[in-house]
């Protein structure tokens, strides 16, 4: 198996104590590093999305206003979640771009699944705005470029962030080849499109306090029904884990072993209609052991 990661992400700055912070990132690398996940895949440094990408799932005029954004120095918010430092939108366009060349390495057949250790998240991100710690929707751009490949034509993407993943909705709602599925917290953050009624959109709103049992159950009721009927050919994961019980930023109560089994649901979901084929990238998760806890689990699953 192949991680996608660059040191350019650890560049992405946010004000002092925003949960989305550099350490997210380099306390998982860290720690695959000190128990040998590392060791054992290909480490590979992604290149940045080519702006035609991005223009198929974002509007010219949000691209604009994250150009004009770019601050020569400092921090600048563009809500007061969402902000950018020098180095903000090239670690997006290199988080974006590591998820277009996973699915470039999943398609050619080089790999069959493939972990993108990236920041910022990407899932909020809507086509014409910045939200939720989210510049560029990396999992909607790649899943919009896996439609142009001769073997492609249906896609998934499963997101089980605790957080709706409305800015993937947003983008992918027109594409009725794009099946997406998102479990989150409701209500909560962000109020925004979880309640659309729509075949390829499947949303799993959960109780805040609800277990990984009520989560299983709700991803087997909603999600295989919707995926044996759409039959994706490849299968993006928007892997979120501020699910986790010990997460600050919400109230459900997965542990690791809940990721794992989701991760083997997706995987078997893929073995069975995609040839195996599973593009996984990090979205959210703010304890940092936790986070690296259950990115283990999920790496361990896919691998």
């Amino acid at each position: 198996m192949r991680i996608y990661t660059h040191p350019e992400y650890l560049n992405h700055h946010v004000m002092d104590g925003h949960p989305e912070r550099p350490e997210r990132l380099s306390h998982v690398m860290n720690h695959l590093s000190q128990i040998g996940l590392t060791q054992d895949f290909e480490l590979v440094q992604p290149q940045p999305i080519p702006p035609e990408r991005i223009l198929a799932a974002h509007s010219q005029s949000h691209v604009d206003f994250l150009t004009a954004s770019k601050p020569e120095d400092g921090i600048v918010p563009l809500d007061p979640d969402t902000w950018m430092s020098p180095a903000s939108l090239s670690a997006a366009e290199l988080a974006a771009g590591a998820v277009f060349a996973g699915m470039d390495t999943v398609l050619n057949g080089a790999q069959r699944r493939v972990f993108c250790a990236v920041r910022p998240p990407g899932h909020h991100a809507e086509r014409d705005s910045a939200m939720g710690f989210c510049l560029l929707n990396s999992v909607a751009i790649a899943a919009i470029a896996a439609l142009d490949h001769a073997d492609v034509e249906r896609v998934a993407i499963l997101d089980f962030d605790v957080h709706h993943g409305n800015g993937t909705v947003d983008i992918c709602r027109n594409h009725p080849q794009i099946l997406v599925c998102s479990s989150f917290q409701s209500p909560y953050y962000p109020n925004r499109l979880d309640n659309l009624v729509q075949p390829n959109i499947v949303n799993t709103p959960l109780a805040a306090g609800s277990s990984g049992s009520t989560f299983r159950a709700a991803v087997e009721r909603d999600w295989l029904p919707a995926l044996e009927a759409h039959q994706p050919d490849i299968v993006f994961v928007s892997a979120g884990f501020d699910a986790h019980v010990d997460d600050p930023l919400a109230d459900l109560r997965l542990v690791e072993e809940d990721y794992r089994w989701v991760t083997q649901f997706i995987v078997a979901v893929a073995n069975q209609y995609a040839q195996g084929r599973v593009v996984s990238t990090l979205e959210g998760g703010y304890d940092l052991d936790a986070l690296a806890r259950s990115v283990t689990a999920h790496i361990e699953a896919l691998a």
